[in-house]
């Protein structure tokens, strides 16, 4: 089998309320889509969302680099080949795992109805029944998150991700006044997304934090200092996890040495895609870390191949994506029975791409072939 076309369509994804973390407040959520043919008439889809904060691309960018750089890289390439498929884009261009990302999925998308199996079935089977879906607060006034976050915990919701990260003061009030009404419900995460920037603000706030409850503090300091983050893991008992901090197998090693966080936080468009993706939870268990699977506020497409990594390992316990809750439109069909997630017996990703819908939300678009 050979790929013969690549499909690119660069899209923005409506929300149904503004997204708002430490560095940004999203109206929407630029993606780009891939569609991959091949000669033998099977059809995979695939996706990359950009955060120039996290692994530098952006919208634009991704859709460039797949245009000029990695998807004439392909043409002609087998699909179910996906180390040769790597090894190819890799020597094509340095970094951008988003943009390899999105081709990654599709190629799996393709094997998985060239197989008939579902995509879990290609990376270990089917380990977990269902996850608990983690519903995300985005930062906003104390009170407005409280409300937000009963109205959640009386839907069903058993765990929740607050968003803080643009005043440490303010971030504590958020915290405990969210902590104090619903922290006894529900697992209260807290996500910082490099807002305290350092060391020391992290350990001001989490000393200012004594006595409340969380469950784990993701990615409090800049992304690239990991000599912070071990610095914080032996002066606090609060678990730790890394998220823009470890985009690949060199990170996750310097993460092992120097025994930086109690988890890590894998997301397919920091790491290239389901490929590596299964490789970074392979190098987790080796050294006893719990993983989650989350995402950049992704499709049915990106999210879809994000369970599918994370229903196949014992040692992925959380999951964070949601992407398709959050949108008024989207191109994929992924289903959730709130507040669980339960995958089907689909072959490839098990969703279907809606062509309709990809054409009135893409903004510009391209083939290669």
């Amino acid at each position: 089998m050979k790929i013969t076309a690549v499909h690119i369509y660069a899209i923005r994804l409506p929300l149904r309320v503004p997204f708002v973390i430490s560095y940004g407040s999203y109206d929407d959520m630029p993606a780009v889509i891939v569609k991959v043919e091949t000669d033998e008439g099977f059809v995979g889809y695939g996706e990359g969302v950009a955060d120039e904060h996290v692994t530098g691309e952006s919208w634009h960018s991704i859709y460039h680099v797949l245009k000029h750089t990695l998807a004439p890289a392909l043409i002609g390439a087998d699909p179910m080949n996906l180390e040769k498929i790597h090894d190819t884009m890799n020597k094509a261009i340095y970094g951008c795992p988003t943009a390899k990302a999105a081709l990654d999925i599709a190629c799996y998308d393709v094997m998985g109805k060239k197989l008939n199996q579902p995509v879990y079935q290609l990376i270990g089977g089917r380990y977990h029944e269902q996850f608990p879906v983690t519903h995300v607060l985005s930062i906003a006034e104390p009170e407005q998150m409280v409300d937000e976050a009963v109205e959640m915990v009386a839907k069903g919701y058993s765990s929740l991700k607050m968003k803080v990260g643009t005043d440490i003061k303010k971030d504590v009030q958020r915290i405990r006044a969210v902590c104090e009404r619903v922290g006894d419900e529900a697992a209260i995460r807290v996500d910082v997304n490099q807002g305290w920037r350092n060391s020391a603000n992290t350990l001001t706030a989490l000393r200012d934090l004594e006595g409340v409850s969380i469950d784990w503090l993701e990615q409090p300091i800049v992304a690239d200092d990991i000599d912070g983050m071990a610095f914080i893991h032996r002066q606090t008992s609060v678990s730790l996890m890394i998220d823009e901090g470890l985009k690949g197998s060199r990170e996750m090693r310097e993460v092992i040495q120097k025994e930086a966080a109690d988890k890590i936080n894998i997301k397919l468009m920091k790491c290239g895609g389901i490929y590596p993706a299964v490789k970074l939870a392979h190098q987790a268990e080796l050294a006893g870390i719990e993983c989650q699977v989350g995402s950049m506020v992704e499709s049915s497409v990106a999210s879809s191949a994000g369970f599918h990594v994370a229903f196949s390992k014992k040692i992925i316990t959380s999951v964070e994506l949601t992407g398709p809750l959050k949108f008024t439109k989207d191109v994929g069909n992924l289903h959730y029975d709130i507040p669980y997630i339960r995958l089907n017996e689909e072959p490839g990703l098990g969703i279907d791409v809606d062509e309709t819908v990809l054409q009135q939300l893409t903004q510009f678009q391209d083939v290669v072939k």
